[in-house]
């Protein structure tokens, strides 16, 4: 009865309208940027790798006087935040969380999702998304740069997909699961080709804002920094938030993350074996919404505002099968909405976070079982049934209208 009122509600035209939506991510960047005004710590430090890239000083020290972190993206990432550190720090902090949002708004957009996977995406992900726009963190961006990736493959756009690849790699080395979308590539050479001139492009890009032996150098100390701050993950209460960091808190046992990580490797990799499946676009897509989950749940870097990555797969993972999908599905989703999406809000009771979710990190629980559903699906499922169904469906929503903003 409860999931048949919230179809009704959810039919009405103004929730189906991508200008409510637009305007609701744009709202949202606002917000977040509006109260994080008095402490937004993270805007600070990268803000201020601008400026010490300008100044020829290293990225990677720690500036007391100025904010209490310390810069972990690599050197370009100087120069994107650039148009956002050179205006007044109030309106480059809103320009900055309304530029992540509606960055991921149109890759969503974009992308070849059917309307009601579009709209299933934007309306569950948003809270998640004001989560991760408090933290001002790039995790945003970086959702955004995957299912780009993605679907500029399939749009056989392919030197445009290596563009964002490479940025992405070179700003948070998340970007480098975009490789994952190689093999569907129709134009193999070229995307190699493109990924090697855009590479090649991007790391001398910031010597526009220095010398090329400091750009080098400030790579060289963003390795350096990358394997510290590894290191330092599993001792935080706030990082870790990962598939690999659960495990940990939950068995209170010490071993190599390697023991986790091979076996998910393995996992993730089988489904590509199913050759015959390529040609069923249910099976990319959720190959995509696998990359999605993994780049969370396998990173000792994860930290709660990621988690925007990994709910787009989620949708994805929901929406992409040609089957119908059962009450047990649902409520996966219900469970990822409320202990994933919920739990670090204050709609989440307070002990339940405090005692039990950032202890033991079982804000990845819901998205890990959905990943490993996943993975099961992907290796013993027919995507290629039900699919004239699911084209019907995606025609009869295009013939509806599909209003662009």
């Amino acid at each position: 009865m409860m999931i048949e009122r919230c179809k009704e509600i959810l039919a009405k035209p103004f929730l189906r309208d991508f200008r409510t939506l637009a305007g609701l991510w744009l709202l949202l960047g606002v917000v977040a940027a509006v109260m994080k005004l008095p402490s937004h710590n993270n805007f600070l430090v990268f803000r201020g790798s601008f400026w010490h890239a300008w100044h020829g000083l290293p990225l990677y020290a720690a500036y007391p006087q100025e904010h209490w972190d310390i810069n972990h993206y690599g050197p370009l990432f100087s120069l994107v935040i650039a148009p956002f550190a050179v205006v007044p720090e109030w309106l480059g902090l809103v320009m900055w969380c309304v530029a992540l949002s509606m960055f991921l708004y149109v890759a969503i957009r974009r992308s070849l999702l059917t309307t009601r996977q579009q709209l299933f995406v934007l309306w569950f992900c948003a809270h998640e998304l004001l989560t991760a726009l408090y933290m001002q963190q790039f995790n945003v961006a970086i959702a955004a740069i995957i299912v780009l990736a993605f679907f500029l493959i399939e749009k056989e756009r392919d030197t445009e997909a290596a563009f964002f690849i490479v940025l992405g790699t070179l700003v948070k080395l998340y970007g480098v699961v975009g490789l994952a979308f190689f093999f569907f590539s129709k134009h193999k050479v070229r995307f190699v080709a493109a990924l090697a001139l855009w590479g090649a492009v991007m790391f001398v890009a910031p010597m526009v804002l220095s010398s090329p032996e400091y750009v080098v150098g400030q790579y060289e100390a963003w390795m350096t920094d990358l394997v510290t701050k590894n290191g330092e993950n599993a001792e935080s209460l706030m990082q870790n938030i990962s598939l690999l960091g659960m495990v940990h808190r939950v068995t209170g046992l010490q071993f190599s993350d390697l023991w986790l990580i091979v076996p998910g490797l393995v996992l993730f990799a089988l489904p590509y074996l199913r050759l015959s499946q390529y040609d069923n676009k249910g099976f990319r897509q959720t190959l995509l919404a696998s990359v999605l989950m993994f780049t969370v749940l396998f990173s000792t870097g994860s930290e709660s505002s990621g988690y925007i990555i990994a709910l787009v797969g989620v949708v994805i993972w929901y929406t992409a099968a040609p089957w119908q999908r059962g009450r047990w599905d649902v409520a996966l989703m219900v469970f990822v909405f409320v202990l994933t999406s919920l739990s670090p809000s204050d709609l989440f009771p307070a002990y339940l976070r405090r005692e039990w979710v950032q202890p033991y990190a079982l804000k990845a629980l819901p998205v890990s079982v959905v990943w490993l559903r996943l993975c099961w699906e992907m290796l013993t499922k027919d995507y290629a049934a039900g699919n004239h169904a699911a084209e019907s469906r995606a025609a009869a929503e295009s013939t509806a209208g599909d209003q662009k903003l």
